[in-house]
């Protein structure tokens, strides 16, 4: 990747997260190398608190988190704030807008911690380039597969949402989480205003519905960390 190095693009250190990505999974370094061209890819860096994109800008360049870590909100009319996901290292934003032409974002993309993506112009991926490379199929079937897995996560996160109840949507969440990790002992990637935030309730009421569950020996956590108990499975389960 060493034309790439040259420009100020992409280096060395980040084929290990590129290849890791569902963007550019089955691909050698020559291949990602073509495809990073074909994309006219730039590398920039965010520090922590910038935003990568914002509510009402036209997203022309989708982006893959190289590393760090970015946050996907949205604000309603009264500045009432819903997290919508996480975004970490191999993953995409702002892909959804970017096939939208022109229509304008209706979130935001901040960094919550200094992060580095790499910007890709979306529409190349649709286009035969001028060298005909031969990689253009496989990454469009990478790119749909993106989609598929990202629509599975915006089911999840309805699942979460449509229970009735605070204790309701936090042990679907926790279970979904536990399930995913495949243990009931895991870590969630949320502070508590975040998961407040992600779950859309108040964040008083979470933490006081979190400390129950815990004195009822259904849950123990300490800060993000949290341990399903076994005692639950006599209540019928936690989703």
């Amino acid at each position: 990747m060493l034309h790439l190095q040259q420009k100020g693009g992409i280096m060395k250190k980040d084929l290990f997260i590129l290849q890791k990505s569902e963007l550019f999974t089955g691909m050698g370094e020559q291949e990602i190398d073509s495809m990073l061209e074909c994309l006219t890819a730039v590398r920039k860096q965010y520090r922590k608190g910038e935003y990568i994109y914002r509510a009402g800008d036209v997203i022309s360049r989708m982006a893959l988190v190289l590393n760090g870590t970015v946050h996907i909100d949205k604000e309603d009319y009264w500045g009432n704030n819903s997290l919508l996901a996480e975004v970490s290292a191999g993953e995409l934003l702002g892909e959804t807008y970017t096939c939208l032409d022109c229509e304008p974002a209706a979130i935001n993309a901040i960094a919550v911690r200094d992060s580095e993506v790499l910007l890709m112009d979306l529409k190349k991926i649709f286009t035969t380039c001028t060298s005909v490379c031969p990689h253009h199929a496989h990454l469009i079937q990478n790119f749909v597969r993106v989609l598929a897995m990202k629509n599975r996560e915006l089911t999840r996160k309805m699942e979460h949402l449509s229970q009735r109840t605070i204790r309701d949507k936090l042990l679907s969440y926790l279970s979904e989480q536990s399930m995913q990790a495949g243990s009931a002992a895991f870590e969630i990637p949320f502070n508590r205003q975040q998961l407040a935030d992600y779950l859309s309730v108040d964040r008083s009421a979470l933490s006081k519905e979190l400390g129950k569950l815990k004195a009822e020996g259904i849950i123990d956590f300490q800060k993000n960390r949290f341990h399903l108990l076994m005692q639950e499975k006599t209540r019928g389960g936690v989703s």
